[in-house]
């Protein structure tokens, strides 16, 4: 019986076309291609890395093309669910071939059951808005799909995340209907940890008991500005991953690990002991 699991968890990838910058600053395709180095690199190896939505800046054709050419250079078996900045028919077109997509359906919401820990995804954009939306039909879908299974560990999957950021642009446009998602969440202790996207940071929250963890971006973050009507701004600090390992002892630890070369590593201690 398999006692651990480690998820890779990514987000907003604003791949963009022909080689364009995003906000004619950030080359969301070289820093996508040093992620999907890091990540091939890791040893051990995670299981599965999943991506919490914006694939694409526009939604476009051509952008689903490029972002689809550098996901297929990852060694490990990966699954998406679409943000904001996607469009769900270019969408499924881009990854008709991926078992986990379904290409019927209003919403582009899916399962996996092929680890120690289920993957839930939980499709939450709402057509040419920011903001995401947990309406009552979403909510029969998940709370169905949860008790399918109400023994085994799992992690839901969203893009908008569902607490308030201190990021007050951000915030108007984060998940609405949280507090329906919470009372669906409140009835499945076996959910292990809610992931997100979107606010482009390292964010650790709860709802429902639940940890609650948004990744960074591939590329750009958002500044944190936590001043009320604060700009909406980014910057350009180092990229970032996270790690979600869960063993059967204890359940769930999650790493961020920044993305790019550093110094290091070396020892602590050598012949003599501790090193002086």
């Amino acid at each position: 019986m398999t006692t651990s699991f480690v998820l890779a968890h990514i987000s907003d990838l604003h791949i963009k076309a022909a080689g364009r910058l995003s906000y004619q600053k950030v080359d969301t395709q070289q820093a996508l291609q040093q992620c999907i180095d890091q990540l091939n690199q890791l040893r051990p190896a995670p299981d599965a890395v999943v991506i919490t939505g914006d694939l694409t800046d526009f939604g476009r054709d051509e952008e689903y093309a490029e972002a689809r050419a550098l996901l297929d250079q990852l060694d490990l078996p990966w699954f998406a669910i679409p943000g904001n900045h996607d469009e769900r028919s270019a969408f499924r077109r881009a990854f008709a071939d991926k078992s986990w997509l379904p290409q019927n359906g209003e919403f582009i919401n899916w399962v996996v059951d092929d680890f120690p820990v289920r993957i839930v995804a939980l499709d939450t954009t709402v057509p040419g808005q920011s903001w995401g939306e947990f309406c009552a039909q979403r909510a029969d879908w998940l709370g169905t799909v949860l008790a399918q299974q109400p023994d085994k560990p799992t992690m839901v999957l969203l893009h908008q995340h569902p607490f308030i950021s201190g990021i007050d642009h951000m915030d108007r446009q984060n998940l609405r209907d949280s507090a329906r998602l919470a009372e669906t969440l409140s009835q499945a202790p076996q959910v292990e940890r809610v992931l997100c996207g979107h606010v482009h940071r390292f964010m650790v929250s709860q709802l429902a008991g639940k940890v609650v963890c948004s990744a960074p971006g591939t590329s750009h973050q958002v500044a944190p500005d936590f001043t009320p009507a604060g700009p909406a701004h980014f910057v350009l600090e180092p990229a970032g991953l996270l790690l979600h390992r869960w063993v059967a002892q204890q359940g769930t630890t999650t790493h961020y690990l920044p993305i790019g070369h550093y110094p290091g590593p070396w020892p602590f201690y050598d012949a003599n002991g501790l090193i002086d």
